[in-house]
């Protein structure tokens, strides 16, 4: 499984994009380092945001081995800030941030249209991967709040692996001059509570503007 396929439709929806610049070209310096850890909570130095793992998940800025295990492509994990997972579970969250481009415009009209434009070609990819009897489900895309952000949505897929009910979802974002890409994995195991988990995660992050 590779990343939500809406990021490369995202890539070419926005790289053609023309006419008056609406931000000055984004300079990340990648020399930094990516952030910090402190306890339970990660505070962005690349990038400006902050977010809180619940009591028994675990906090990293390496991708967790197992992720490659459960199909996700290790390209696309080197692009992410952080990574936030149940080690007891194997559910799992992580987030990128991409600067916008000099000509790319968004409101919560765009945002939400992108979000959605990348279920049906996730749909085809879980086919590709578990046969076209595969039982996936696709909710309707809605908008999303995360502090900090003007614009966001959610949208996620059940579906089956291995015999156990996997949900995975996606929160398309956008605070200028940032688009952010959350994407989790939850593994439902009797007696957890992994999607309030998630839930909590979402509600701890905050893009903090840059002084």
């Amino acid at each position: 499984m590779k990343k939500i396929p809406l990021m490369l439709l995202l890539v070419i929806l926005l790289a053609g994009c023309a006419g008056i610049p609406v931000r000055d070209a984004v300079k990340v310096d990648m020399s930094v380092p990516v952030g910090k850890i402190e306890g339970n909570q990660f505070i962005g130095v690349r990038y400006p945001f902050k977010v809180s793992a619940p009591p028994n998940w675990e906090m990293t800025t390496e991708y967790p081995k197992f992720m490659l295990e459960l199909g996700f492509g290790e390209e696309g994990l080197k692009e992410s800030q952080v990574f936030i997972f149940n080690p007891a579970t194997q559910s799992n969250l992580q987030i990128d941030f991409t600067p916008a481009g000099r000509h790319s415009r968004f409101n919560q009209e765009t945002i939400e249209w992108i979000t959605n434009a990348g279920a049906g070609s996730f749909k085809e990819e879980l086919e590709e991967e578990f046969g076209k009897g595969a039982r996936v489900a696709i909710s309707s895309t809605k908008p999303y709040s995360l502090k900090g952000v003007p614009y966001a949505a959610k949208n996620f897929a059940t579906y089956y692996r291995k015999g156990m009910k996997t949900e995975q979802g996606w929160v398309y974002a956008f605070a200028e001059p940032y688009q952010i890409f959350i994407i989790y994995m939850v593994l439902e195991k009797e007696g957890m509570n992994d999607h309030q988990d998630i839930k909590a995660i979402l509600d701890s992050f905050e893009v903090i503007p840059k002084q």
